[in-house]
């Protein structure tokens, strides 16, 4: 049978939810300096082995400097399987994002990604994990049309079968992959589950960039500083995603991380100068709408069952 999360405290979800927004902005500032190195002329594989060897150097000092012990009869972090499944994981979604903006534009591309709260609800409410209740549905919908109406429905013309073939595989992944963080993180802390997705991350792409030949031509000053800029928000929102995870769990989690466009769009009106329509205002509101109404506490469905239970 599946494991079931306890009942969090109101203090702790509103904490766990924080830190998931945190790392929804995160990575949402990861699009714009993209957009900035890949411009001057930095490979995308160049850019995230940078990004994901920062990160790598980060966590892993970071935990060196902590000296947080691992429990006894746990495969460490460091283990080459734990590696594949946290870095291989994570550098599929990523590549299949990337193959998907050869054929279909970036708006439809984001729209059709960001269905995997969708995945995640379906897929946890099969495994028993988490029910699909009317606040998880009625916040689902606010998300997915929030996202809808910040990047504008997918018109027919533009879905390219390969384009969307390729990132609706990678929502599925990032589906599947979070709660399989979860279970890394379940006997072990959020440090060494983050640690293991970055450098296995880096290994990836720092091989998939050494293959291409990018990784031996020089960046210039500013995609370097874009790509270590990377890794540094990187190692937050990792940090953070999976201490908001083990508390809210992948339905709550993956809901609440769809703040990330809303703030990307931010900083493309910040950085890139792109203009924000009413589409992105609304849109907005209603992520926020899905973010706050699940900080509703679960209910009882009936008097001989605890909230626990229910959940």
């Amino acid at each position: 049978m599946s494991r079931r999360l306890p009942e969090a405290s109101p203090r702790e979800a509103l904490r766990a939810t924080l830190l998931i927004v945190l790392s929804a902005c995160c990575f949402g500032s990861i699009s714009p300096l993209t957009v900035i190195a890949t411009g001057r002329g930095m490979e995308l594989e160049a850019l995230q082995a940078w990004r994901y060897g920062t990160s790598a150097v980060v966590l892993v000092g970071y935990g060196w400097w902590r000296r947080t012990p691992g429990r006894a009869g746990v495969v460490p972090w460091w283990h080459p399987r734990i590696l594949l499944i946290a870095g291989g994981g994570q550098a599929t979604v990523a590549t299949l994002a990337l193959m998907a903006l050869r054929w279909i534009p970036a708006a439809t591309a984001s729209f059709l990604f960001y269905t995997f709260p969708a995945w995640v609800t379906l897929i946890a409410a099969i495994r028993g994990v988490e029910p699909i209740d009317r606040t998880r549905g009625i916040a689902l919908a606010l998300a997915l049309g929030g996202i809808g109406c910040m990047v504008g429905a997918p018109s027919a013309a533009s879905l390219h079968p390969l384009g969307v073939i390729a990132v609706l595989s990678g929502a599925l992944v990032y589906a599947l992959y979070i709660p399989v963080l979860g279970a890394l993180q379940r006997d072990r802390a959020a440090l060494d589950v983050a640690r293991a997705i970055a450098v296995g991350g880096a290994v990836l792409f720092t091989t998939w960039a050494a293959v291409s030949g990018a990784l031996f031509t020089a960046p210039g000053v500013i995609p370097a500083g874009a790509g270590v800029l990377q890794g540094l928000l990187s190692a937050v929102s990792f940090l953070a995603f999976l201490a908001g995870l083990r508390v809210l769990g992948p339905v709550r989690a993956s809901i609440t991380s769809t703040a990330e466009p809303f703030w990307t769009t931010m900083l493309g009106v910040l950085l890139l100068q792109q203009p924000v329509g009413a589409g992105t205002l609304i849109g907005g509101v209603a992520i926020m709408g899905a973010v706050l109404l699940l900080q509703r506490p679960a209910v009882a469905r009936a008097p001989a069952r605890s909230s626990a239970a229910d959940r």
